[in-house]
């Protein structure tokens, strides 16, 4: 390799490395970034896949081939000099190269070819240390046994600890209060607040006096959206009315929701969809989207067309649609939809039929501009902070978007991701010091009393 420095190493990248974050050869900087041909293998076979497995690997093909495009007479296996001092090369598979582990490892699974050219790589260049920077933690305990320092894919990462959650709490004085209502208080000493994060505030004389206030950049304001109700439903908690506040301003463009089962994430987002697009007619459609991350087959090896394959992901939407039509909260008749007399089943059918509604995965996502419409993105979670880029970039003109999920590891099925690196927590805190964006964390759950005790019980 050309560039030298003695303290560059050798990061060896597993295929999951390169599907969680196609563009992350760049952060290795400084360093040598090796990919074992069985690398460029699996993502060749990925990139037929449905689904967002096969659109990160698209991807991942995508920015290899900007890499190497005009470079390959530097011979990439000998080493391309790139920005950041980075130098990628591409290591040939020699599966027998330590003969003594051979029978240790299956050499028919895909892992071990890759752990067996780290371990190539660490023998030629004793010298070097040679990291093995994988997302599967079953690899990285097999490097470690194996003798092969071994790293997760950090670079994206945010601790769910450390989370922006959208509001503080703080005392304040009576008199600070009544400004609050008196044209804004500007923002107190010692807080640093960003745009459209809440304070909740009680008085220092009168602890029994509490206040929630938003911050609009420059000054803290009394919420617009405290005593309003969207089709029929009103917020039960103070995390839940400052939830609403974000969804119901159309000058908060993107609003993103945390929190676990129960805490009301989506009838929430359900209800204030509806009642922009249905009854104030702001947006000209909502559209439900959900990132497909199936435990077997793909969604494309499903029966019917898009909708029919949908149908099963898609449940969350028709219990808040069901929960929000018998209730008792909403009895506003709809034109041309008597729901009184209607499943809730049925009143989507009628919505779609009117063009009201639309549902899409993101499979179907790329190339479009969402444009004059209300985007909900559930169980935003499952998908990577490239997935999740990829989705805001279809926002139009007068559109507005509303990521919902539980971040928890116990909520993620995507191998790619994980609480800390997932695509919701990566716009989270990416996207929290401007203006057009709004966060907030639930933390209680409003299902029922059981799902209450469950939530805190088990």
């Amino acid at each position: 390799m050309q560039a030298k420095n003695k303290n560059r190493k050798n990061y060896v990248l597993d295929t999951n490395v390169l599907l969680h974050d196609p563009g992350c050869i760049l952060n290795f900087e400084g360093n040598n970034v090796i990919l074992p041909m069985v690398v460029l293998e699996e993502i060749d076979s990925l990139k037929t896949r449905e689904g967002l497995c096969g659109c990160q690997a698209r991807q991942a093909a995508r920015e290899l081939s900007k890499i190497v495009e005009g470079k390959a007479q530097q011979g990439i296996q000998n080493g391309i000099e790139m920005k950041k001092g980075v130098v990628l090369k591409i290591e040939l598979n020699g599966y027998h190269a330590i003969a003594e582990v051979t029978d240790e490892l299956d050499m028919k699974k895909n892992d071990n070819r890759i752990l067996l050219t780290a371990m190539r790589i660490q023998k030629k260049a004793p010298e070097i240390p040679t990291i093995l920077v994988s997302k599967d933690i079953c690899m990285r305990l097999k490097a470690e046994a194996f003798g092969i320092e071994a790293e997760d894919y950090e670079t994206d990462r945010v601790s769910l600890d450390d989370l922006y959650r959208g509001y503080a709490v703080t005392a304040l004085s009576s008199s600070d209060i009544d400004k609050i209502f008196e044209g804004g208080l500007d923002c107190p000493k010692g807080l640093k607040l960003n745009p459209n994060q809440f304070l909740m505030a009680h008085s220092k004389e009168d602890p029994a006096r509490t206040v929630v206030a938003r911050f609009n950049g420059a000054k803290l304001l009394p919420l617009q959206s405290e005593n309003r109700t969207a089709w029929g439903l009103s917020p039960l908690n103070l995390e839940q009315k400052m939830a609403f506040e974000l969804m119901m301003d159309d000058n908060v463009k993107f609003v993103s929701v945390t929190g676990g089962a129960g805490s009301g994430k989506t009838i929430l987002a359900t209800a204030a969809a509806l009642e922009k697009v249905v009854e104030q007619h702001i947006y000209r459609k909502i559209v439900f989207v959900r990132p497909v991350v199936p435990a077997g087959d793909d969604i494309g090896y499903l029966p019917g067309n898009e909708e029919e394959k949908l149908r099963p992901w898609m449940g969350s939407f028709y219990d808040a649609f069901e929960a929000l039509m018998f209730s008792g909260r909403h009895r506003k008749p709809m034109k041309n939809c008597p729901q009184d007399s209607m499943s809730a089943d049925a009143m989507i059918e009628s919505l779609k039929y009117a063009g009201v509604i639309d549902m899409k995965t993101f499979t179907y996502m790329r190339g479009r501009t969402l444009t004059d419409m209300i985007v909900i993105v559930d169980e935003a979670q499952e998908t990577t902070p490239h997935i999740a880029k990829l989705m805001l970039t279809r926002a139009g003109q007068n559109s507005k978007f509303i990521f919902i999920g539980d971040p928890t590891d116990n909520q993620i099925d995507n191998i790619l991701v994980d609480s800390r690196s997932n695509g919701l927590v990566y716009l989270v805190e990416r996207l929290k010091d401007s203006a057009l964006t709004g966060h907030v964390t639930l933390s209680q759950v409003e299902r029922s009393p059981l799902a209450r005790l469950a939530e805190k019980a088990l």
